[in-house]
């Protein structure tokens, strides 16, 4: 199943993806939505991110060439997955720009591949993990990367608004072990990488998270990039393509 989120009759509605229509839906997929019966053909549609969640958790350095990447060959490698939470107010959809902070002078783009939870997950173990997952979606983990190296932690480097996007729709058609991660900046490809590449995978990341913290349904997971991030300067194009998902594009402003 695929679905999608868009404004329609002046309202934001859920609906599943059949070809170019939208088969609008009673509620989120994962609130029980059903068809309604109405139908919106594709075109024209003007997506906003396909999910609503309470937390938005992110895991850091789950490529080991990123770890390298930021750290150095010398870099040591977490033993445990890395946490960290940004906030709804962060997310915007595709084709929505992205607000430069004038307080940094470095923000960077990381090309990621998210899942939403489709039902409440606490102690789940890794076997299981997938009967909780809805579907995937792409992400820009967008970084102010100076204020990150300043403060010491990525709370705040990481939570500006606009600093999620998230698209363009979720589906459950694919295989989230191995698929193709990339990102181009002005058509010119930043990073590429497969999911293979995971440090840890979603299973035991489910696992991990959920033996701390309650994941709730709609809630999103982000899961981690690869290397070859690198800025981004107002008037850029940025998009983050994810095999079998699409292309989520952003503009920086």
């Amino acid at each position: 199943m695929k679905y999608l989120r868009f404004n329609h009759n002046d309202k934001p509605v859920w609906a599943s993806l059949e070809g170019d229509t939208a088969k609008i839906l009673s509620a989120a997929p994962y609130n029980g939505g059903e068809r309604t019966g109405e139908t919106v053909p594709l075109d024209g549609i003007k997506l906003l991110a396909p999910c609503e969640p309470e937390k938005i958790v992110a895991v850091g350095k789950n490529y080991f060439d990123h770890i390298k990447e930021i750290g150095g060959d010398d870099a040591p490698v977490p033993e445990t997955p890395i946490l960290f939470i940004k906030p709804p107010s962060a997310i915007i959809g595709p084709e929505d720009n992205i607000m430069y902070p004038e307080i940094s002078e470095r923000v960077d783009h990381e090309a990621e591949l998210a899942f939403i939870m489709k039902k409440d997950a606490k102690n789940v173990k890794a076997e299981n993990a997938l009967e909780y997952i809805l579907g995937y979606t792409c992400l820009n983990d967008v970084t102010a990367r100076d204020i990150q190296r300043k403060d010491g932690q990525w709370t705040r480097a990481k939570s500006f608004d606009t600093f999620a996007p998230v698209g363009p729709i979720v589906t459950d058609e694919v295989d989230p072990s191995d698929l193709h991660v990339e990102c181009r900046v002005n058509g010119e490809v930043r990073q590429s990488s497969s999911t293979s590449c995971f440090m840890w995978k979603i299973s035991e990341l489910v696992e991990f998270i959920t033996s701390c913290m309650t994941l709730k349904a709609g809630d999103v997971v982000t899961t981690g990039t690869p290397s070859g991030i690198s800025p981004l300067n107002r008037g850029d194009k940025v998009e983050i393509e994810l095999e079998g998902i699409g292309i989520l594009t952003n503009y920086i402003v």
